[in-house]
């Protein structure tokens, strides 16, 4: 018997499983295509993820026993590498026989952070705590396997990150300033207060202070 559900969450949920299909089914396409071979291991580490992933919802919804999400857990290529350096120019394939590495790591960033989105959209309307907290570790969990796929392709030089000039960095940043609470308040009325009061008792005529 399936978790009884609203009708919203119902819809979403169908949207979920649907994507999660479609992501896994692309992953496979990729596969054939990809020829680096950290790439590659990326591909099958991420795609038996994303398959357990699948079955621990449908488990889920059919009240076949819930665990905790799972998190990701991906390689580290290191720190991230800023500024442009001589970036390629991209255009679309003439044909599917040109994908290459750059390709496959790009469509697997895209589909992990529309993915992240859904899902975490998805959770924002459920009603039943397990779903909801199964979509948000799911969301968490492709902006996870995003960040690893994006990592690959920084250290390869496919996605450059341009930056601005320090200066206008710093001067934008520093703008912004803690919001004051009602202690931070208090605490600067006394400051003003007792700053005033020495002044006000100093020119006070004799006998009124």
């Amino acid at each position: 018997m399936a978790a009884h559900l609203g009708a919203h969450e119902t819809m979403e949920v169908h949207e979920i499983l649907t994507s999660s299909i479609n992501g896994i089914n692309h992953f496979q396409l990729y596969l054939s295509f990809a020829k680096d071979q950290r790439l590659q291991q990326m591909l099958d580490r991420q795609l038996q993820f994303m398959t357990n992933e699948y079955n621990q919802m449908i488990q889920t919804l059919n009240q076949q026993g819930y665990g905790q999400p799972a998190p990701y857990r991906g390689e580290n290529f290191g720190a991230p590498v800023y500024g442009l350096d001589n970036p390629a120019a991209q255009s679309p394939n003439v044909s599917m026989n040109k994908l290459d590495d750059w390709d496959v790591a790009s469509s697997m960033l895209s589909c992990h952070k529309a993915s992240a989105s859904k899902k975490m959209l998805a959770a924002l309307e459920c009603a039943n705590p397990q779903i909801r907290r199964m979509m948000q570790q799911g969301s968490v969990n492709c902006s996870e396997q995003a960040y690893e796929v994006w990592q690959f392709m920084n250290h390869m030089g496919y996605y450059q990150v341009p930056t601005m000039k320090e200066e206008t960095t710093n001067t934008m940043l520093q703008s912004y300033r803690p919001a004051m609470n009602q202690q931070m308040n208090q605490q600067m009325n006394q400051q003003m207060n007792q700053a005033m009061n020495p002044a006000m008792n100093q020119a006070a005529p004799n006998g009124m202070q």
